[in-house]
């Protein structure tokens, strides 16, 4: 693996802005309340000056910030101490960058100012979105009586264990039936006939609901009975032998099980809902026109 050049840093760093509409931004709105003021008590802990462009410090804190900023997988490739120097470095060509703009008034050019307010824009509505969010809620009574409701939506469908032979032609299978009837292990035909991946484990395939088989292997495993041992089964795969180990009936999944899950799911319900209906009114609120 070839060390990185500077410019490749570089581009990794200023890959991970947020793309707004055309012009590159940070902001940490999505990023929840807890881990912001986990991340802004870390950072109160650093105050080092590490280099000053112009007058304004750029402190251990601005690197934590800008780590932070990229995400854990994106951040360890900075935390040796070359990847912090990289870091640094970066932050030292924006400060350049942002004095040289400063000093030519680009703050003041009209195409900056129409960026400037489609980027605030943007983020006020994200932020007003999330402040209507907040506003749904659901009780514990509201969860447990849609789960009392329906109960039928929160099942552990029927499964099955069960465990195979798998040969190319139907021949081979049946002269394998035969050795099994004979008195061979199962998992001894397994692990010797089988092409199978199961064959190490002598053709476990664990438990299964349906739907996770082919139709055919399905129809035949879920008709048989525990210990049971199939006739051979075609599938595009080949020729199966199915043994069944053992049979789950569908099992009704309790409150608790259900319970976090529940609430996020009427959660989402009731936001959209929030949602939906506030773009209604405010239709009856403020004049809308679409044009054809």
């Amino acid at each position: 693996m070839h060390p990185k050049s500077h410019n490749d840093w570089t581009y990794t760093i200023i890959s991970v802005k947020i793309r707004c509409d055309g012009m590159l931004i940070k902001c940490d709105f999505g990023i929840p309340q807890k881990k912001r003021l986990e991340g802004a008590f870390n950072l109160m802990s650093v105050n080092k000056t590490l280099a000053t462009v112009n007058g304004n410090a750029i402190t251990d804190k601005d690197v934590e910030a800008l780590l932070q900023s990229l995400g854990p997988q994106r951040a360890a490739q900075f935390q040796s101490e070359e990847g912090r120097k990289r870091v640094l470095d970066e932050l030292i060509n924006q400060q350049l960058i942002l004095a040289e703009a400063l000093d030519n008034n680009m703050e003041q050019e009209q195409a900056f100012q129409d960026e400037l307010k489609q980027i605030k824009d943007n983020v006020l509505i994200q932020y007003a979105i999330r402040k209507l969010m907040q506003t749904a809620s659901v009780s514990p009574e509201e969860v447990q009586v849609h789960y009392e409701e329906n109960k039928t939506q929160f099942l552990n469908p029927e499964s099955m264990k069960a465990s195979h032979v798998l040969v190319d032609d139907e021949l081979t299978a049946n002269k394998i039936l035969k050795e099994i009837k004979g008195g061979m292990a199962f998992e001894e035909a397994a692990n010797t006939y089988s092409k199978c991946a199961s064959e190490k484990n002598g053709g476990d395939l664990g438990y299964f609901s349906r739907g996770k088989m082919v139709q055919e292997f399905e129809d035949a495993a879920f008709a048989m009975q525990v210990g049971q041992i199939s006739k051979p089964v075609k599938t595009q795969f080949g020729y199966h032998i199915i043994k069944v180990v053992d049979k789950k009936a569908a099992q009704e999944r309790s409150f608790e099980e259900v319970k976090d899950q529940l609430t996020q799911q009427l959660t989402a319900m009731k936001q959209n809902e929030l949602y939906m209906s506030k773009s209604e009114a405010l239709k009856q609120k403020y004049p809308v026109k679409v044009n054809a």
